[in-house]
């Protein structure tokens, strides 16, 4: 969603409450701020658990991705990108690389990554779901709430 305040703001909102990220992202969907509840997959060089999320209802949410940072191979292309479209999800945060970034900056969805490899990762289907997953200083749990935009990526808890 685009009407979320920027993250800037929440910052000067909520201070010690919010927790933030400090991985410096690329921006790939054309969506450049968007927020949602969490969503979690732990994965390594395989987007089987990805490409199966993101392929259900998403509600709005946000699915965060520990790719243990690898950048040799893509966790995310055109096509699961486009799924996640179709499926309502806000956005998309990947501690990883993705691949199609010109499609994907035509999409109305809100992607962050590491960068980019056109090399495929495995399907597998190895990892976990909705569990903590954490990098860049944070720990990212389902349900958090999750807003991003051209300056960065925060978390709020649930409730506040």
């Amino acid at each position: 969603m685009n009407d979320s305040p920027s993250t800037a703001d929440l910052v000067d909102e909520h201070g010690a409450l919010l927790r933030v990220c400090d991985v410096q992202f690329q921006q790939f969907g054309k969506v450049r701020a968007f927020s949602g509840p969490v969503r979690t997959v732990s994965c390594y060089e395989d987007n089987g658990l990805v490409r199966e999320l993101l392929n259900t209802p998403g509600e709005g949410s946000v699915l965060v991705v520990d790719g243990r940072g690898s950048l040799r191979s893509a966790l995310t292309g055109d096509l699961i990108a486009k799924a996640a479209v179709d499926n309502g999800w806000a956005g998309l945060v990947l501690y990883g690389a993705v691949r199609d970034s010109a499609v994907l900056g035509t999409l109305p969805l809100g992607i962050k990554a590491l960068g980019t490899n056109p090399r495929k990762s495995s399907k597998a289907g190895a990892g976990a779901v909705d569990v903590p997953v954490g990098f860049g200083g944070v720990t990212f749990s389902p349900g958090d709430v999750l807003h991003a935009d051209d300056d960065g990526v925060v978390l709020l808890p649930p409730a506040a």
